[in-house]
């Protein structure tokens, strides 16, 4: 099994400002693009996403688009989900389902989301998005909304945001 480093170098992963390392795969540009109420998109995109044990956790953020993750390496992946209702749920992602895993998870836009590494050197997965992935459709986890949003999940919110992350806040990804 290939180490974290060497599917960073061989897939030539870049950091995400998640958390983590990706690097898009595919873009659909020969379809038309897809109207949306944020500006037209392509139809679908798609990205390699690697955590690591140094870089374990994709902190909380929400994009619009729905998002399949598909999982090809290395260690499972809990993943914390925050629906628009409130209610919370974690799923695991890998390549075991006699222990509860799956090997493909959808999570539809509109969905707070949060991933960890829990053991292990890395998890490699896929993403496809659709509409297609563009940063303007996401927004990044802010502790004390998110909380004020979901008091009952407040510890799990405080555990997977991206440090020194406050309202107001600018960078990239923020929407």
């Amino acid at each position: 099994m290939l180490t974290a480093r060497q599917w960073i170098d061989a897939l030539e992963l870049e950091p995400h400002v998640e958390g983590g390392y990706f690097r898009r795969t595919f873009q659909a540009d020969l379809r038309p693009p897809v109207p949306t109420p944020r500006g037209e998109r392509l139809l679908l995109t798609s990205i390699h996403y690697l955590l690591t044990e140094k870089s374990p956790i994709g902190y909380w953020h929400l994009n619009r688009s729905d998002i399949l993750h598909f999982h090809h390496s290395g260690a499972p992946l809990t993943y914390h989900l925050i629906h628009p209702d409130g209610r919370a749920e974690s799923l695991l992602l890998g390549q075991d389902p006699r222990q509860g895993q799956a090997l493909t998870l959808a999570v539809p836009g509109g969905v707070w989301k949060a991933t960890s590494l829990d053991c292990g050197d890395h998890a490699l997965i896929s993403e496809a998005v659709a509409p297609g992935f563009d940063y303007a459709d996401m927004t990044l986890g802010d502790p004390d909304d998110l909380t004020d949003r979901f008091p009952r999940h407040a510890a799990l919110i405080q555990r997977y945001c991206r440090p020194g992350l406050r309202a107001g806040a600018d960078g990239p990804g923020r929407g």
